[in-house]
């Protein structure tokens, strides 16, 4: 429905119609297997963590706003996962930090929508016209 620009209200409207009798339905479906599963059995476990989180699960048909799952959190913070666990084999703490830096750097280009090769070669450019390079900075 987003990706066809369906309006909040819209997408808000189609829930109510579509998704909430189908999750009523199953709903209803989960609180009669409960009984008849064994309690400590995976599936008994599964029933029973999905009828405890049962009202955060529907909430998204409460608001067209709403997501229905957390994904793109997910894919955003996912670099940085993977990346703390690169850092650790980095060489050094200092080429860590690098790192780091420049996987914070393109991380907030990518968010902002910016291209990071022409931010960047602003900013080298005005860096270079405001300010004389010495050879003892200790970041060279």
């Amino acid at each position: 429905m987003r990706k066809k620009n369906f309006s909040t209200s819209q997408i808000q409207e189609a829930r109510q119609t579509q998704a909430i009798p189908i999750l009523h339905e199953m709903h209803q479906w989960l609180q009669d297997e409960i009984i008849q599963v064994p309690a400590k059995s995976s599936i008994g476990k599964a029933i029973a963590y999905t009828l405890n989180l049962w009202e955060r699960l529907v909430r998204y048909t409460e608001n067209g706003e709403y997501l229905m799952d957390n994904n793109p959190i997910e894919n955003t913070i996912r670099p940085v996962a993977i990346g703390r666990k690169n850092y650790l084999f980095a060489g050094s703490h200092k080429a860590a930090q690098n790192a780091a830096m420049m996987h914070s750097f393109f991380g907030t280009c990518k968010l902002n929508r910016v291209n990071p090769l022409e931010w960047l070669n602003k900013l080298l450019k005005k860096y270079h016209n405001t300010r004389p390079i010495s050879s003892n900075n200790s970041y060279l």
